[in-house]
């Protein structure tokens, strides 16, 4: 419950609160950004309807986030804790409140009212101009709605403000509160005993509100609560200043410090004081109660008068602690502090004790004391390790185990001193340094250590591939070289052995490997030519003048019976249209002949096309079109475009020229 009620008492966290005028700005801005903005008269009609739908449903709908959000965040009276409900009466009127908030959530369900209706009557719709106009009624109701709301969301703008400098004070917490006439020193024992910084002067209502501050006390947090001075009349006539500290000692359970100047330089005598602690007793019930003499190193108890020291013996006998302390000096301020918080701890405790349900368990509790059965008298038995432990006389467990650790060590060196030295990797590599590699065989663990530098059998079909070599298979290999060596030496692989149909064959196979080469050629400049595909007449006449170009070398006239072998190989290829070309001598060398392909594929490369020629006659007419092709051309250079075909479009509204929304002004800068 405590962190339940925390949380509910984070006032800084509350949403700002912004005012009609800028709240329209907000809304209506935020609907032009997020919704739709062109339309068209010839839409068809329920596309226009649900243009102008969406931005009332748009618009109603972050209305009433944010007037919800006001709603929700603003504490409830009836949900949080009653100190803060009456510090709130107290100062903003409890009243004006919640008639505030009030108008605030009527305001929020007559613009969902609003929009309900005109979203029905946006259904009939029957043009875009009335759909226009039905948008601009409803928008313009709801802003009319707002500018009402002005006074109330000033007024809690203000209470925002406020409460967020509020400090932040939990009710359920150990809590000292400090109350008394004005000037009294509450401010300065506040300063002596926390970190607080709480203003202190010489004059009266230096403090206007609440201060808090937070101490240390058994380990324990305990909040430190600075209340604004008191004077001695009637409640009614209190103002907003003293009704915070009335609050404060109503709502809190706290141990209440009444604070007290005997040297009256407060300006109250000591009677008044002794008669505004009677009037605020009331408040004082179920409260630890402190009396703290203050100023001590002015004034003492044996400094007043006899009556006046049997009123402070009368309280005393009532129960009410009094504690005399300076907080010029110091004196007295930790006594009283630790007296203020011994008697919290010790009520709450009784409080605690008196709970039905602690009540019921204690019963269930026995404690049982055991009965001696005989005069012998039997000690406390103290082990006397643990004796000796308390005495100081025997390391403790963390030195013994470092004792061990210690031995330990020792023999491990003495061990390892005793191996012989081996060398590592890493000695071998700062040793040869560029020279080293890593020997991944030399730690491989084999039943036989000579082993590992052997070579890795080949499996193949699950077999041993040394199992099927032959053993002399060394032998009969220098055994055949031999022989070949013999079978060169009596000429047997010479040229000059061979006969003519050998030599004939000889001749057609080196021309078959000269005509591959040539093809192989032709198809890798086909291949990487990027030129349009040509009408088949066109293809023809390219080729002929290509292959006339191939026939000026010249040929030899027993070439004809090779050609005529020739045709078969190349059925395919003379089919395709391609014409073949007289061979060259078969007597001719390589070299001669792979020269000359690339002479013939050079000519070919640098020959003009006849499609370029395009039928002009002469220079001038081919220069008068080339000019022309360029005026052509023109045109679509200035667009950026890549061609006739290029009919991309670029950007039509480029960002930097469009971005948000027109104004109803000019927009012939844009």
């Amino acid at each position: 419950v405590s962190l339940e009620m925390s949380k509910s008492y984070n006032f800084k966290s509350i949403t700002v609160v912004p005012t009609a005028k800028d709240f329209v700005d907000i809304v209506l801005s935020k609907t032009q950004r997020k919704t739709p903005t062109v339309v068209h008269k010839g839409y068809a009609i329920s596309r226009i309807r649900s243009f102008y739908t969406r931005k009332v449903k748009y618009t109603q709908q972050s209305f009433h986030d944010k007037l919800k959000t006001i709603i929700d965040e603003f504490p409830k009276l009836n949900d949080i804790h009653p100190f803060y409900a009456d510090l709130i009466n107290v100062l903003y009127d409890k009243d004006h409140y919640k008639l505030a908030l009030g108008q605030v959530n009527v305001a929020c369900h007559m613009i969902d009212n609003i929009a309900k209706d005109y979203v029905r009557l946006l259904k009939y719709g029957d043009s875009l101009y009335r759909c226009k106009q039905l948008k601009r009624a409803a928008l313009g109701r709801m802003c009319t709605l707002m500018a009402r709301l002005k006074t109330s969301l000033a007024y809690l703008e203000q209470v925002r403000q406020h409460l967020s400098r509020l400090p932040s004070i939990d009710p359920n917490t150990r809590t000292l509160l400090l109350t008394g006439f004005p000037n009294v020193g509450k401010s300065s024992f506040v300063n002596r005993i926390t970190r607080a910084d709480v203003e202190v002067q010489p004059y009266a209502f230096t403090t206007k509100s609440l201060f808090v501050g937070h101490t240390d006390f058994k380990y324990l947090r305990w909040q430190v609560i600075d209340t604004p001075g008191i004077l001695d009349h009637p409640l009614e006539n209190r103002n907003t200043i003293e009704m915070q500290a009335i609050t404060a000692l109503a709502h809190l359970r706290a141990c209440v410090l009444y604070v007290m100047d005997l040297s009256e330089q407060c300006d109250f005598t000591i009677d008044q004081q002794f008669s505004l602690f009677e009037n605020i007793k009331p408040l004082f019930s179920n409260k630890p109660l402190v009396i703290v003499i203050n100023k001590i190193d002015t004034c003492t108890l044996d400094d007043i008068t006899e009556a006046q020291r049997n009123q402070f013996q009368e309280y005393e006998r009532q129960g009410i602690s009094i504690v005399s302390m300076s907080t010029l000096t110091g004196v007295g301020v930790s006594e009283a502090k630790t007296a203020a918080c011994e008697k919290l701890l010790a009520d709450r405790i009784e409080i605690k004790s008196r709970n039905p349900a602690l009540q019921s368990n204690i019963n269930a509790l026995r404690v049982s004391l055991p009965k001696p059965r005989d005069e012998k008298v039997r000690p406390a038995f103290v082990p006397e390790g643990a004796e000796t432990k308390r005495r100081g006389r025997v390391a403790t467990k963390g030195r013994s185990q470092r004792e061990d650790k210690r031995i330990r060590d020792e023999l491990h060196e003495k061990l390892h001193g005793a191996l012989p030295e081996r060398k590592l990797q890493r000695d071998l590599q700062a040793e040869l340094r560029e020279d080293f590699s890593v020997d991944l065989r030399g730690e491989w663990d084999l039943l036989d250590p000579n082993w590992r530098y052997d070579s890795i059998p080949e499996i193949l079909d699950g077999r041993n591939v040394a199992d099927f070599i032959d053993p002399a298979i060394m032998e009969k290999l220098e055994e055949l070289e031999r022989e070949e060596e013999e079978r060169e030496a009596a000429g047997e692989y010479d040229s000059d052995s061979e006969d003519d149909d050998t030599k004939i064959i000889r001749a057609r196979a080196r021309i078959v490997r000269q005509r591959r080469k040539l093809l192989h050629v032709i198809s890798q400049k086909k291949r990487t030519r990027n030129a349009p595909v040509l009408p088949k007449a066109a293809r023809q006449r390219l080729e002929l003048a290509r292959l006339k170009r191939l026939s000026t070398k010249k040929t030899r006239g027993n070439d004809s019976d090779m050609d005529e072998d020739m045709d078969a190989y190349e059925g395919s290829s003379s089919r395709r249209e391609r014409s073949r070309s007289p061979l060259r001598n078969a007597d001719d060398d390589d070299e001669d002949f792979g020269s000359s392909m690339e002479a013939a594929a050079r000519r070919k490369s640098n020959a003009p096309s006849l499609r370029a020629e395009g039928g002009m006659m002469t220079k001038v007419l081919k220069a008068r079109a080339k000019k022309l092709q360029h005026l052509g051309s023109r045109k679509l250079n200035q667009d950026g475009r890549q061609g006739e075909a290029d009919r991309r479009i670029g950007t039509k509204m480029p960002k930097h020229l469009f971005s948000g929304k027109r104004g109803n002004g000019k927009t012939d800068r844009r």
